[in-house]
């Protein structure tokens, strides 16, 4: 028997790991985002916060139901260990949580008098970003694949993200009153 017909077992791709910048940059963004994003709900739900007139609308409440759990979750992706069976299937989730937002946000005009405003240009970024993090992994290019994803979080999640805790906004309203 020679070495080339000696099946090894399988191993996982190589690790690509974020520098410290990088890690403190997804650390404080995910914590922060999720702290104010739960913050702002629990306040909601307790009725604590003032009322908001689009909140019962089913694009706001899938925007919302999507784009919540993506916060951590992307972070978690990001800082945990890469290339596992684990990290492939909670990747997809986080992407079609991603899509849903997109998607999902085309439908939430109440603040620009039903048209469209500047942060919608989130919605062809956030989906580009989304292929983009699909053809990488499937091509093997792993470093672009990491390098795409760390943008797509810290800018087409972070950049709309904030601006969802600027006056008049729903996750404003419920988090200051």
């Amino acid at each position: 028997m020679t070495s080339q017909t000696i099946s090894r077992p399988f191993q996982p791709a190589p690790r690509f790991e974020l520098g410290p910048l990088q890690r403190a940059m997804v650390t404080i963004v995910g914590v922060g985002l999720t702290s104010l994003a739960l913050f702002a709900l629990i306040r909601a739900g307790a009725g604590y916060a003032a009322d908001y007139r689009g909140v019962l609308d089913l694009a706001v409440i899938i925007h919302l139901g999507a784009v919540v759990p993506a916060i951590p979750l992307g972070a978690w992706l990001l800082l945990a260990a890469k290339g596992t069976p684990r990290h492939k299937a909670l990747g997809k989730l986080w992407l079609g949580l991603m899509v849903t937002t997109a998607f999902a946000a085309v439908f939430i005009r109440q603040i620009n008098g039903g048209s469209l405003s500047l942060i919608h240009i989130f919605v062809p970024i956030t989906l580009w970003s989304a292929w983009q993090a699909i053809a990488t992994a499937r091509a093997g290019d792993i470093a672009g694949h990491r390098k795409g994803l760390v943008r797509f979080y810290l800018l087409a999640l972070t950049i709309p993200g904030l601006f969802a805790f600027t006056p008049g906004r729903l996750m404003a309203t419920w988090l200051f009153g």
